[in-house]
């Protein structure tokens, strides 16, 4: 192999790469993601009448609280100082549409921060609303945008449908 994958040994164990000499800098990432729900969950969410409570109020506080606890979760994630985490959570005509917005200023980026943070939303929607629509499907869970760091900033195109 012409590149060495940087979280993998010479013998082929998982490793946490060392990023203690990279340059602090500011840094962001943004994801998105969705869940399908039912008509009756969309009326439900627009009318406040989520058996639950505040299915949404809820969600973005998960969202946050995911972000920040990203390293507990997946095992390689750098701990970092998390500066802000903006979750965005609204209904459609068929979905609930998420989006968070991770910042720091640290050696390695948020990307992690940010997916997790849409996908512990993703999730609290799908518990919330359990009651009214067992059928609810988290989907597009994806990275929107990045900026800084050595790669600087990176936006997903229209119809690109992975890094490459």
């Amino acid at each position: 192999m012409a590149e060495r994958l940087t979280h993998i040994t010479d013998d082929g164990s998982a490793r946490m790469v060392d990023v203690s000499a990279k340059d602090v800098t500011t840094r962001t990432a943004t994801a998105s993601g969705r869940v399908l729900v039912s008509p009756e969950v969309v009326a439900a969410l627009r009318a406040g009448d989520v058996p639950k409570g505040d299915a949404l109020g809820v969600a973005r506080i998960a969202g946050i609280q995911g972000a920040k606890r990203t390293p507990e979760l997946v095992p390689l994630c750098h701990p970092l100082a998390v500066h802000g985490v903006d979750v965005d959570v609204s209904v459609t005509d068929d979905a609930v549409e998420i989006s968070a917005t991770v910042r720091t200023a640290d050696r390695t980026g948020v990307e992690m921060e940010a997916l997790t943070a849409v996908s512990v939303a993703a999730l609290t929607v799908v518990d919330m609303v359990k009651a009214i629509d067992r059928a609810a499907v988290i989907t597009d869970v994806r990275v929107e945008e990045k900026t800084g760091g050595r790669s600087g900033t990176w936006r997903r195109n229209a119809g690109q449908e992975r890094l490459s």
